[in-house]
């Protein structure tokens, strides 16, 4: 019986992960065992089917998995096992890894590092509408409603109009601040 439930727990975590990380998704990724059973530090092993240390996980030779697992720790609050997880990623240039790294930072208070992150994010690729987005929301919280609402054209300009970013900033600058999952 234990057999059956990490087979079905790995095909959950195997198909959560490869939906996880959509720019159309303005629902919150689906728990897997990183968030329902691994402690700070440790991440869900597919492979192994266990909770590792987030320095021995093999997730960062997978790409997506990586980008998925940051953004469930992130919806989960858990800023600094992002951090620590995307540290490893074989490609620090990537712009994913410099977005959520910097989503990660700006939850933790660190608005400046945050803004960094965005900027490599968006230096490397000026279509990261997910990076520009989370810029946008950075601004918000500075009290620059003006510079938000440069990203939200910027976005709407690079074929973003109805996309997740373009409608969570639309309803950030809306409401006067981000608010609620903006993931």
């Amino acid at each position: 019986m234990r057999i059956f439930h990490i087979a079905a727990v790995m095909l959950v975590a195997a198909a959560t992960m490869a939906a996880a990380v959509g720019l159309d998704d303005d629902a919150p990724p689906t728990p897997t065992p990183t968030t329902t059973i691994c402690p700070d530090g440790q991440v869900w092993d597919i492979d192994a089917a266990e909770c590792v240390p987030i320095d021995e996980t093999g997730l960062v030779t997978d790409p997506a998995r990586l980008i998925g697992t940051a953004r469930e720790l992130a919806y989960a609050g858990r800023h600094d096992d992002v951090l620590a997880l995307l540290a490893r990623a074989s490609d620090q240039d990537d712009t994913m890894v410099q977005t959520y790294m910097g989503y990660s930072l700006r939850s933790m208070g660190d608005m400046a590092a945050g803004l960094d992150h965005y900027a490599r994010a968006l230096a490397a690729d000026p279509d990261n509408l997910l990076a520009r987005s989370y810029l946008g929301m950075a601004h918000l919280i500075a009290g620059k409603t003006q510079q938000a609402a440069v990203q939200l054209a910027e976005i709407r300009a690079r074929g973003g109009a109805g996309r997740w970013p373009e409608r969570a900033l639309a309803a950030a600058i809306a409401q006067g601040t981000p608010a609620g999952y903006d993931y």
